[in-house]
């Protein structure tokens, strides 16, 4: 029994570590044109394009079509960095420029105090891109932590646009399910303490506007979240933009780690950052 209760919490808790495809054990693939690793928290921001905000490599677009933002990928939980540099790849070869942010102990820790990091590292890639604002793209805890920066630490100003990959916006019953076992509040570990539904974290979160400032907000959810229920939770009110994958591919199967990775998410945080209407290509790789 207790080797059981602690697979459950090792699956929630590394969660972003395991069962990736292509990233498990092994390392991520490299970002295209040997540009540098994506700075960890409480390190000077470094790009993982070497290149600005440009046509895409595949022709796709033309140069009025990318934003000129940079674009930061925030990583969820026990996120290491490298598991989002195939994110970076795609949004680096599509003309965009990535960095990726790894959560300051990879976010075991007090989520508004990773928000207070957080808010440094976008005044960092600010400065050394010279960019006026940046777009963010949160995967999981990720997203809570980019939208504690623009609702409470007045981030707003400095973002165009807001997409978060299975992020628990209003909370999960799994982290509610670790403490039912028998393991306490999230077996210690506070920002899963502050993913449960009904915490006061959350309270506070989502208390007045879920969408302040006049930054885009979208949020894309999958039926198959293994860590995010119910999966409506992913989603939030006040007009952001609200994407559940199988309402438009109801074949595709995604899983929470796999919102990083999946092809056809990738064509609606594309079309969010270039502000074009949403319609997901079903068959993306």
């Amino acid at each position: 029994m207790l080797l059981r209760k602690t697979a459950i919490v090792l699956a929630f808790a590394l969660g972003a570590t395991v069962a990736v495809p292509g990233v498990a054990a092994s390392a991520a693939p490299a970002v295209p044109g040997g540009a540098a690793s994506a700075a960890p928290a409480g390190t000077t921001a470094e790009q993982t394009s070497n290149h600005p905000a440009s046509a895409s490599s595949s022709g796709a677009a033309g140069p009025a079509d990318v934003a000129d933002n940079p674009v930061i990928i925030v990583g969820g939980l026990s996120g290491f960095a490298f598991a989002y540099r195939p994110l970076a790849a795609r949004l680096d070869a599509d003309g965009f420029r990535p960095f990726i942010y790894e959560l300051p102990g990879l976010g075991f820790g007090d989520i508004p105090t990773s928000a207070r990091a957080f808010a440094d590292y976008v005044d960092e890639v600010r400065a050394s891109t010279g960019a006026s604002r940046v777009d963010l793209v949160g995967h999981s805890e990720g997203g809570l932590v980019a939208r504690y920066y623009l609702k409470r630490l007045g981030g707003t100003g400095a973002v165009g646009r807001y997409v978060s990959l299975g992020s628990p916006q209003y909370g999960t019953y799994v982290a509610n399910i670790i403490a039912f076992l028998g393991l306490g509040s999230c077996a210690g570990v506070v920002a899963c303490q502050q993913m449960t539904i009904g915490s006061d974290f959350l309270a506070d979160l989502n208390a007045g506007d879920d969408t302040p400032g006049s930054v885009s907000y979208t949020t894309i959810r999958t039926w198959q979240d293994q860590l995010v229920r119910p999966v409506g939770n992913a989603a939030l009110a006040d007009g952001a933009s609200n994407v559940l994958i199988q309402s438009w591919c109801p074949l595709r199967l995604v899983g929470h780690l796999g919102l990083a990775l999946d092809g056809t998410t990738y064509t609606v945080i594309r079309q969010a950052l270039r502000d074009e209407s949403i319609r997901p290509n079903c068959w993306a790789g």
